[in-house]
């Protein structure tokens, strides 16, 4: 498996000297991409209704509950990355810590597929289910993650998002509400405004 993974890898990665769109592209898609997870969640919150909201939530617990679960992995079984091997090219900086499963993937599929769970949020769920293909090319394009890093990433993804369905009924009740409370002490001023709703 071991072979492929690399043999994979290879065919994917980069060339010492790549196209400059490309690899600009490919930096774009590996380090930015990401933040539109976050960018989702808060217009979610901020312009949604309370279902909206609550869904937002769960969408959260899933998002750290996949990272948790990446993060346990990677203590407990150390995957190098490729260039800590001398595998291919290398043109992103990174730490040389475990890689598998791949954070910033687990990090986009865990929150899209969260929304994929709900009718309403279908379609962004869809839409950045599919951006997390152009960032998982990138991470390994630029050498930084071998392909089953992505695999594993999709895999603690559905994990993380049905874990968080499942557990929704009893847990964003009450987490709605601790949010709700903070939203409320943070946004007063605009709140009293009119400027935001509560």
């Amino acid at each position: 498996m071991e072979e492929l993974n690399q043999t994979l890898f290879l065919l994917i990665n980069a060339n010492a000297n790549p196209n400059p769109t490309l690899l600009d592209a490919a930096i774009v898609c590996a380090e930015l991409l990401i933040f539109l997870i976050p960018i989702s969640l808060l217009l979610g919150w901020l312009r949604g209704d309370e279902q909206t909201r609550k869904l937002m939530l769960e969408a959260v617990v899933a998002g750290v509950v996949g990272l948790s679960i990446s993060l346990v992995i990677g203590m407990l079984w150390n995957h190098p990355r490729p260039f800590v091997i001398g595998l291919g090219s290398n043109l992103l900086a990174h730490s040389p810590d475990s890689s598998f499963p791949s954070d910033h993937l687990t990090l986009q599929w865990s929150v899209a597929f969260s929304f994929l769970l709900h009718q309403r949020l279908r379609k962004i769920g869809l839409a950045l289910s599919l951006l997390g293909l152009p960032m998982a090319w990138a991470r390994i394009y630029l050498g930084v993650h071998f392909p089953l890093d992505m695999v594993g990433a999709a895999l603690v993804a559905i994990i993380s998002a049905r874990l968080s369905h499942r557990c929704a009924p009893w847990l964003i009740g009450p987490l709605f509400r601790c949010v709700s409370r903070i939203h409320g002490l943070v946004f007063a001023p605009l709140i009293r405004r009119g400027w935001m709703t509560k």
